[in-house]
């Protein structure tokens, strides 16, 4: 067998249907569409038309709002920072933030940031600077000795919980 031998396999590949191409092709006229309608119009479709009833999604009740532009973080709690410490994946001397928890294996993306959150204990002394901290966090890490520090960002539309200190803008 030669390159220019190969090709396709039957039924592989059809024809385009041409249509709109006179009375004689079969597909003329109307160009299968019927006559009329909704659905013979160009650039039109059906989604969520339910023939007059009133349509699912009116039906159901709407709550709540979801911000468009809602950050998304990588939340680790401490009990799985200790599981790290005690592996021996993270130092306790380091300062522990997103680039850190990554190299380590705790998180493996950082997203909009690190939330830390408060499951679990933890027994080392340590140093965190992270986007976001819950309350329980922040006090179980001070009650070990640590300190929490949440950076700030632009756009958070949140505060630091108490307790937590936050971080000072760069100099530029």
């Amino acid at each position: 067998m030669m390159l220019h031998e190969l090709g396709f396999k039957n039924g592989a590949r059809h024809d385009r249907k041409r249509v709109g191409r006179g009375i004689g092709s079969g597909k003329g006229k109307t160009s299968g569409r019927g006559h009329k309608g909704l659905k013979a119009r160009s650039g039109s479709s059906t989604s969520g038309f339910e023939g007059g009833q009133m349509p699912l999604y009116r039906r159901l009740p709407k709550r709540g709002f979801r911000p468009p532009c809602r950050r998304h973080f990588a939340e680790v709690n401490l009990g799985r920072i200790q599981a790290a410490l005690d592996a021996g994946r993270l130092d306790a001397a380091t300062v522990v933030n997103a680039k850190v928890l990554v190299e380590a294996g705790v998180i493996r993306r950082v997203r909009d940031g690190v939330r830390l959150l408060g499951s679990g204990t933890l027994s080392t002394p340590m140093t965190f600077e992270v986007a976001g901290a819950s309350r329980p966090a922040v006090a179980a890490v001070e009650k070990a000795g640590g300190s929490v520090r949440v950076l700030s960002s632009g756009n958070s539309g949140g505060h630091a919980p108490t307790g937590a200190t936050p971080a000072e803008p760069a100099e530029t």
